[in-house]
């Protein structure tokens, strides 16, 4: 199919349709940003009320690690865009789909195939377009685990190949670690629980998201663009707080946006991708790439002229965007703290009442004590009071049991 080039009317012929895979929190962002500019939207995810099927035309839940389904319910809705918004997704049946001329994937089938996995990705930025990384090696069972990480060397860190938001991911100090490792890797695993990573560990200074937009530029030829770096706090391997812009050196900045430039110029496609880097002084490293909007970076929903949904929702479209920072800010996140099903939220009138502060409460139908049911926001003169900000409001917002 052709790049839409002319926006409809929802629900009537004239429509541009765009299916989500994946509705959670940034789907839901995403979802929103596309019916702004009147696109007909059908979510898809795993389980019902995701927060994405709350604002969508239309919403299915199905297995989308079965490839029958998922090339069903798109030969059903025939949509002219196709956006994966999760990594556990029947990808060989989407890249067939686009080779057949059925359907257009953002940004591109084999960019959704290469970074469903690290294996993919890691040996497309290590091996074929030269970019430093950790090293690494693979394994498929607990005693090739022992001899990777015997190779790579101690500490290293253990990751299933497929996963999300840090699942399954531990740091291994030392022999004594490794089987917990596996077992934890097993565990966090979304659709493979047989094989991990191992990457050596690297003594950096910080970690950054790199947003990069591609997007048509006024000639029609696509453009690349860069969001001031994100900043981020990770326990176990998941996102708790993020700020922009996070401060580094110039030659530094130049690397993280060469190595994402060449990144995704390899992936292709328009959208956005959050380049995740590793940087010590003046070198950076490549850590992994999603060919969608970050979860670093909501904090975008208070910096940026336009968030990174907002630029994804654009640029998927062909429309021009604006990675303009509107102002230093944070955002942090808010836990379920408990293990049930509609739970509420006590405390976001006090939340608000802190300085240039927003809240955003994602609607999770099921709470778990760590799972992340929603994001404080705050905007200051620098990053360090927007910081402060968005931890307070997102320590007095209160879940509570039904």
């Amino acid at each position: 199919m052709k790049q839409p080039l002319r926006l409809g009317t929802p629900l009537s012929s004239t429509a541009v349709k765009v299916m989500l895979l994946g509705s959670g929190e940034l789907g839901k962002e995403v979802i929103i940003a596309l019916q702004r500019l009147g696109v007909e939207v059908i979510a898809v995810d795993r389980y019902p009320g995701a927060p994405g099927h709350q604002v969508a035309h239309r919403a299915y839940v199905i297995d989308m690690t079965d490839g029958a389904a998922l090339a069903a319910l798109i030969a059903q809705e025939q949509p002219d865009l196709v956006v994966p918004e999760i990594e556990a997704i029947a990808t060989p049946t989407l890249v067939e789909l686009e080779k057949g001329g059925n359907v257009t994937v953002i940004p591109r089938a084999r960019a959704a195939w290469l970074t469903m996995n690290r294996e993919g990705i890691r040996r497309l930025a290590a091996e074929e377009l030269g970019l430093p990384t950790s090293p690494y090696c693979f394994a498929n069972s607990l005693a090739e685990l022992k001899a990777a990480c015997d190779a790579v060397g101690y500490p290293c860190v253990v990751k299933p190949v497929m996963s999300s938001s840090g699942k399954g991911q531990s740091k291994v100090d030392g022999p004594h670690d490794v089987e917990a490792a596996w077992n934890y890797a097993a565990a966090g695993s979304r659709v493979d629980a047989g094989r991990v990573i191992v990457e050596g560990f690297i003594d950096f200074d910080y970690e950054i998201t790199q947003l990069t937009v591609r997007a048509l530029g006024a000639a029609g030829t696509t453009e690349t663009h860069f969001c001031e770096p994100i900043g981020h706090v990770q326990v176990h391997g998941d996102y708790v707080e993020s700020w922009q812009p996070h401060p580094m050196p110039s030659i530094a900045l130049d690397r993280a946006r060469e190595i994402s430039r060449k990144v995704t110029d390899n992936l292709g496609g328009l959208g956005i991708f959050g380049v995740e880097l590793f940087v010590k002084g003046d070198m950076v490293w490549f850590s992994e790439v999603s060919p969608r909007p970050h979860d670093t970076g909501m904090v975008t929903m208070a910096s940026q002229v336009q968030s990174e949904f907002e630029l994804h929702a654009k640029a998927i479209l062909g429309l021009p965007v604006d990675v303009t920072l509107r102002a230093p800010g944070a955002s942090a996140v808010i836990y379920g703290g408990h293990e049930a099903k509609g739970i509420a939220f006590e405390g976001v009138r006090e939340a608000l009442l802190v300085p240039g502060t927003d809240i955003r409460l994602f609607g999770k139908p099921e709470s778990f004590a760590r799972r992340r049911m929603g994001v404080a926001l705050a905007t200051a003169d620098d990053i360090d009071t927007a910081r402060v900000r968005a931890k307070r409001a997102a320590d007095l917002v209160k879940p509570v049991l039904p």
